[in-house]
């Protein structure tokens, strides 16, 4: 190896090492044999691309790939920041009010968690599972989900397009979306069938339990003495949230669990004054149902205080902090998780419904069913028991 390539093999591989021991998180890790294996191989993997590759290597180009690749391995919601990044975050300047109404996730590409209900994205027919290959024609094969996010607000009015993938990978769509502030009702309420409560929970703010407790009084005044509640496509949130709505339909118990490194564990328990809402009741949950959702839908099953009806949730329960790095680059990482009452993962797990149905799979322009075989199926349920 000449002095020139081991010179750049060093100055890459440092702040690989420094990456892996940062805060003390990976110390354990690095004393296993196999660990310093990796790196060896990580060494040689860079000398060979320094000393082989056809053209002139960037090493800052190969090294924010590294460091991108390592953060991406753990889960879809950490990553790697650049310098400019952490400014950016460490600045705590609020993001711009305008949004199209996605939550993101990554799976290769940057993909759809859901779509807010009368959104931009939702009136545009995006869905849960569509690839977002691209934002403004910037492909995000190597975007994080924090840089995602952050690309597609802007100013109110001003427009975002957005290149979608739903089933064939060949026949992209191109979506021209235009930037909006989201509505501060994020619940609403009716009577689905006679005597039953449908409360539909959009988005779980900070406000989320004052107004489904408020819509909640209004449909039992309007005779429902039962309940539905939907967060199906409800992603977002802080996760806290979620657990201040259980905490109406629940007098005691364990919420929720949230586990640090280490399997050290914090048990949230109801408090007096809790439960509010003694209705019986039934959740509806699907693939799009994220984060404080989740924590809200797992709190309720987890008591047995309510069935869980549709599909399996996706597994978004974790709390990331920034770790600075000495060259002033970062990382965003999953810190914190959330457990479900009995102590079983919920991050990168999700949740299984009582009773599983299917959403339909709709094409990429055509109109979504007008039928809701979830929702009729909760019915049903609750037809069961009261036969029962």
């Amino acid at each position: 190896m000449s002095s020139k390539t081991r010179l750049i093999v060093i100055s890459i591989s440092a702040p690989v090492i420094v990456f892996a021991i940062v805060g003390g998180l990976l110390g354990r890790v690095m004393a296993r044999e196999d660990t310093y294996q990796h790196l060896k191989i990580f060494d040689d993997v860079v000398s060979l691309i320094t000393s082989n590759y056809v053209e002139e290597v960037n090493v800052d180009k190969v090294m924010r790939g590294a460091m991108h690749g390592l953060a991406d391995g753990l889960d879809p919601d950490s990553a790697y920041l650049s310098p400019d990044e952490v400014k950016q975050l460490e600045a705590g300047a609020p993001l711009p009010a305008g949004e199209v109404g996605l939550d993101l996730t990554r799976q290769y590409y940057l993909r759809v968690v859901a779509a807010r209900d009368n959104s931009p994205a939702a009136k545009a027919g995006l869905r849960t599972g569509d690839y977002v290959r691209a934002i403004n024609e910037t492909p995000t094969r190597e975007m994080s989900v924090w840089e995602g996010a952050r690309a597609l607000r802007g100013a109110p009015g001003s427009k975002v397009a957005l290149t979608i993938i739903r089933g064939n990978a060949a026949d992209p769509h191109v979506v021209e979306l235009t930037r909006e502030v989201p509505p501060v009702a994020e619940v609403s309420g009716r009577i689905a069938a006679p005597g039953v409560g449908y409360v539909r929970v959009a988005a779980v703010g900070p406000k989320v339990a004052d107004q489904t407790k408020t819509v909640i009084a209004e449909l039992a005044r309007g005779g429902a003495a039962k309940l539905i509640v939907d967060v199906r496509r409800t992603s977002g949130g802080a996760l806290d949230n979620g657990v201040a709505l259980a905490r109406l339909f629940l007098r005691a118990g364990t919420l929720a669990m949230r586990e640090a490194k280490g399997g050290q564990r914090e048990i949230i328990g109801a408090a007096p004054g809790d439960g509010a809402v003694t209705l019986p009741t039934i959740v509806l949950i699907d693939t799009g149902t994220s984060g404080a959702a989740e924590l809200f839908a797992s709190a309720l099953n987890g008591n047995q205080r309510a069935d869980l009806v549709g599909e399996r949730t996706i597994g978004r329960a974790g709390v990331q902090k920034l770790i600075k790095l000495p060259d002033g680059s970062g990382l965003w990482l999953t810190t914190l998780r959330y457990l479900t009452p009995e102590g079983s993962p919920l991050h990168e797990k999700g949740l299984d419904p009582t009773v599983a149905v299917d959403e339909p799979d709709v094409e990429f322009g055509q109109p979504a069913p007008t039928t809701d075989a979830v929702l009729d199926k909760a019915l049903e349920r609750f037809a069961e028991k009261k036969a029962a």
